[in-house]
């Protein structure tokens, strides 16, 4: 599968212990960080008035 991605790169600041909580999910499921990040940004929903 190819995929053309419009990239914007982020820099997110993280205290210690949400860094050790997304290092020990991915470590558990075997994913990146990046694709657990990019997931739960699919996840927002937003409120459309």
């Amino acid at each position: 599968m190819n995929k053309k991605w419009a990239v914007k790169r982020l820099t997110i600041n993280l205290t210690s212990g949400e860094v050790e909580k997304l290092e020990k999910y991915c470590s558990i499921t075997g994913r990146p960080a990046t694709d657990v990040i990019r997931e739960l940004i699919r996840s927002l929903t937003i409120d459309r008035e």
